[in-house]
């Protein structure tokens, strides 16, 4: 089997207060002080901000969401902000711009009550998908979302596998960007031998492709596909690079229908692979999608807990790693002044 020293502590040092001290469910043991860290939950949340609340040792903040007859949203903060330093968690799950403006008023909210700071913790942040302007008359999504997001009044946006970095050049104000990878890598770690490969989705995810490829120690090959519309189907034209006879591990920032790893993997297979395993960021898999990878080639998919809304259980094939503890570790590093890149190191 393959050790990853590397991925292993990048994942254990998430779990880790600055003091030494580590990052436990348990009551009792003395932590940093929190007096001033206020961690609400937006609708869209709640159980990845229960754990990590959990995790820094706070009690999630009091809060009310109600959402009227005629489809308008009301928030509402429940207890005293002024002068505190506060955290909102909401992904961008579905519906997606019912809890964006809830987010938004959220943000208001906070800052209308005195806060004196204000971070949008957005797990997944879906709109992140429209960074380009790659066709005439169509908006930059990301970007109007960005300035939405200013505007509304947050200080900083915490979020997770943006689908392309660069969208942190949309913002104004301060971005820290995490990545699965360390989570996700180490639920395959001690199963790597050489005979296994990382597949990138395209050739823009070749470099994330590489990144988790250098931490487990193993080569990566490209998948090349085509869409030609947007109804979010993918035709594979051909693998880049040899995978007869290997173990394949594809990697992504989300998967929606999961249409482009089943194709990817029956690709894989046709061109000699002899297993194939997915780990994914973001699973949104509405509707039949979990039920399509359970029938698929896949052996496995990793996917991580930035979403809630989905289909409960998950079928055997589907695995959910937390990503709590790194959010956890990046919210005590914000609110203690300390360095979050740390948290990039793999």
């Amino acid at each position: 089997m393959r050790t990853i020293d590397k991925v292993r502590s990048a994942s254990e040092n998430s779990c880790f207060w600055s003091d030494g001290s580590q990052i436990s469910g348990s009551t009792g043991m003395d932590k940093p002080d929190h007096d001033n860290l206020r961690i609400f939950s937006g609708s869209a949340s709640p159980a990845l901000t229960a754990e990590i609340c959990k995790l820094l040792h706070v009690e999630p903040a009091l809060c009310e969401t109600r959402q009227f007859s005629e489809g308008n949203t009301f928030v509402r903060v429940l207890e005293n902000v002024r002068g505190r330093d506060t955290y909102i968690i909401q992904t961008l799950s579905d519906p997606v711009n019912d809890h964006f403006m809830e987010l938004l008023f959220w943000i208001d909210a906070l800052r209308r009550a005195s806060a004196m700071a204000v971070t949008a913790v957005i797990p997944f942040f879906s709109y992140a998908k429209g960074d380009k302007k790659d066709e005439p008359r169509v908006s930059i999504r990301a970007r109007v979302c960005a300035d939405c997001l200013e505007a509304a009044g947050a200080d900083r946006v915490l979020t997770m596998d943006l689908h392309a970095p660069q969208i942190q050049g949309f913002f104004r104000i301060a971005v820290d960007h995490l990545y699965a990878l360390p989570v996700l890598a180490e639920r395959f770690g001690e199963h790597v031998t050489d005979d296994w490969v990382i597949v990138a989705p395209d050739v823009g995810f070749g470099e994330q492709a590489r990144r988790f490829g250098r931490a487990l120690g193993i080569e990566y090959v490209v998948s090349e596909k085509t869409r030609t519309g947007h109804d979010e189907s993918a035709k594979v034209l051909r693998i880049i690079g040899d995978v007869r006879g290997k173990t394949c591990l594809m990697v992504d920032d989300f998967a929606t229908s999961g249409g482009t790893l089943i194709a990817t993997a029956d690709k894989l297979l046709e061109n000699g692979a002899t297993e194939v395993y997915a780990a994914v960021s973001h699973g949104v898999l509405p509707g039949a999608a979990p039920n399509r990878i359970q029938a698929s080639a896949i052996k496995r998919l990793v996917i991580t807990d930035t979403l809630e809304a989905r289909q409960d259980p998950l079928p055997d094939k589907i695995e959910v790693a937390s990503v709590a503890p790194l959010f956890a570790r990046a919210i005590h590093n914000i609110h203690h002044r300390t360095s979050v890149s740390q948290l990039f190191d793999f």
